[in-house]
């Protein structure tokens, strides 16, 4: 893959990591959203509905995961840039994609969408509300546009020693995805340490569950935007999910969001 959708690395060939055992390597003939397509989704669907978030398998290439971690440094791929301190939003920097969006993430993007969208309009049908969410994902993102949200919200984020991210949600709207998806871009352990990704769910009339994670090197996390369908006495309870990331203790690490709605 290179920056503009190729499938291959910048020197025209791929690596995988000789420190990965071969079922943690991503396959390096396929593209990331053939990746996509071919991780288990039954199992990955069942978990998500259960506890709100699911780890993939591989998706991103060694060399893939250094193409997106460079493009931190080229400032003419983004609208804008947050200091998460600067609005207490905890330490660290983030990086909004601008328009266009490099054609890989829209790739990756309309992959999970459609595989995500099967549960999205389960969990609707759960709570009794609208499931707006059309087959296309590019017909998802016009209805978007039309809701006043135009602008892309793949995010590049980068997290030096000291860093964290407050618990939030991504919600830019009225227009929302119930599910989103986080790829490591570095080697936990190795490039870092630290850094767990932290997911809590408010339960109905009970105490919080929370999720720790470690994103793995070219591996996907996916995980509820908003709130996941509980049961109740009631039937259907609306557990409320918001996520964020521990202090990282060194190094440096960088992941892409992926938010599969756009902002106004």
């Amino acid at each position: 893959m290179s920056t503009r959708g190729s499938g291959t690395a910048r020197d025209g060939h791929h690596h995988a990591d000789p420190a990965a055992p071969p079922s943690e390597r991503a396959e390096t003939g396929a593209s990331p959203t053939d990746r996509v397509d071919a991780q288990a989704w039954q199992a990955l669907l069942e978990e998500v509905d259960a506890h709100g978030c699911a780890a993939t398998g591989p998706i991103l290439t060694p060399d893939e995961c250094a193409e997106f971690t460079a493009m931190w440094d080229d400032l003419t791929r983004f609208r804008s840039t947050v200091d998460m301190a600067r609005y207490r939003f905890g330490e660290g920097t983030y990086r909004y994609f601008a328009n266009p969006v490099p054609e890989p993430i829209t790739a990756l993007r309309a992959a999970f969408y459609r595989r995500l969208l099967p549960l999205a309009r389960s969990w609707a049908e759960r709570f009794g509300d609208p499931a707006p969410w059309p087959d296309d994902f590019a017909d998802w993102l016009d209805i978007c546009h039309a809701a006043g949200q135009i602008e892309p919200t793949p995010i590049l984020l980068r997290y030096s020693a000291g860093d964290w991210n407050a618990l939030h949600r991504d919600l830019y709207g009225e227009a929302v995805f119930p599910m989103q998806v986080v790829i490591g871009l570095n080697r936990p352990g190795i490039d870092y340490s630290g850094g767990e990704f932290v997911l809590v769910e408010q339960r109905p009339r009970a105490q919080s569950k929370a999720t720790v994670s470690m994103l793995e090197h070219g591996h996907a996390l996916i995980f509820t935007t908003r709130d996941r369908p509980a049961r109740s006495s009631r039937g259907w309870s609306r557990a409320p999910i918001r996520h964020g990331v521990s202090r990282v203790r060194g190094g440096l690490r960088h992941t892409l969001g992926l938010v599969l709605h756009d902002a106004q």
